[in-house]
């Protein structure tokens, strides 16, 4: 199959369409109104432009970012979301620490094929077995976290030494997290715009049996879809687990629902087929903007939690009114 015969909406996946119809307008004005406020707000915010809270920033973005690069392939495979990404980073970052004695290559390669190898199960129960992917995600994170402390007693793993300081250096100046994200970014749009895999992505998540009848193997898309997913998730523990120095089961928490977020407020949609890791890299900067906004004004997690979901919410809104249109 080649580019010609595709739709130039899944040849040039970060393009936006220019809506043509009234409510499109509408909606693209609350957007840009919605992001005119966020600068608004961060110019305002007195310490927000300072170095420690712009490195913060940039943290928080690498880390989120990843996890919602690997969201990002789920997404537009057709299958939603998985709530089981943020205890594959937790302990994908303990399979790192625990294996890190026996050197940093080495650990890093088997907490990489940990992390795919848990998404991977669960993308043979969706791209096989049709099992609804919501539910699937939430029985392997109650799987994996019970298995998890099971095997842990719900203690962390900090190995002895600093086996992994070269994970908290730079890379030409940039600080490792956020290279590796720019990095995973890059490669990302590569796979989804200029290979046969990344095309064929996009057409099962826009029609499964269209997909199937053009004589595509929709399954094995997906669980390919899943695996990504599990690899930039384990990147994102692996890193998360160097910076702390440790692994346990806290280090992932809450990521499955800001990746959610970043994906979305990226303009990814929900039903799948359409969006690219660059969406994703723009959502995931903003929803580490409204975090670290909320924390500079002193808002707890729960509301910042609280902050997030109702930005989620209303972007679903601005999508289901934008695919009514």
């Amino acid at each position: 199959m080649t580019d010609q015969v595709l739709p130039t909406a899944l040849r040039y996946p970060w393009r936006v369409p220019l809506p043509h119809s009234r409510r499109g307008r509408t909606l693209v004005a609350i957007r840009v109104a919605a992001l005119l406020a966020l600068i608004a707000i961060a110019a305002a915010t007195p310490g927000f432009f300072t170095a420690v809270s712009l490195f913060s920033l940039l943290n928080t973005t690498s880390f989120i970012g990843c996890v919602a690069v690997g969201m990002t392939f789920i997404t537009l495979s057709g299958n939603i979301m998985s709530f089981a990404l943020s205890v594959t980073l937790s302990t994908s970052g303990i399979v790192f620490m625990a294996v890190l004695p026996w050197g940093l290559p080495i650990a890093f390669l088997v907490a990489l094929a940990f992390g795919a190898g848990l998404t991977g199960i669960q993308g043979v129960a969706v791209g096989y077995f049709r099992a609804n992917p919501v539910i699937v995600s939430m029985a392997a994170l109650a799987l994996i976290t019970g298995g998890a402390t099971l095997i842990t007693q719900g203690q962390g793993v900090y190995p002895q030494g600093d086996a992994a300081a070269a994970l908290k250096g730079r890379l030409l100046g940039i600080p490792m997290p956020l290279a590796a994200f720019i990095l995973t970014v890059v490669l990302a749009q590569i796979v989804l715009s200029f290979t046969r895999f990344g095309r064929q992505l996009y057409m099962v998540g826009s029609n499964w049996r269209a997909a199937l009848a053009a004589g595509l193997d929709p399954a094995r898309i997906v669980l390919g879809a899943y695996i990504v997913a599990g690899l930039c998730t384990a990147l994102a523990g692996i890193l998360m687990a160097a910076r702390y120095s440790s692994g346990d089961l806290e280090l992932g928490l809450g990521y499955d629902y800001s990746a959610i977020s970043a994906v979305l407020v990226g303009g990814t949609a929900i039903s799948g087929g359409e969006g690219s890791a660059i969406r994703s890299l723009v959502g995931a900067f903003l929803i580490a903007v409204c975090q670290v906004l909320l924390l500079l004004h002193g808002f707890s997690t729960q509301i910042q939690y609280l902050a997030i979901g109702v930005i989620v919410l209303f972007v679903i809104m601005l999508q289901t009114l934008a695919d009514a249109d």
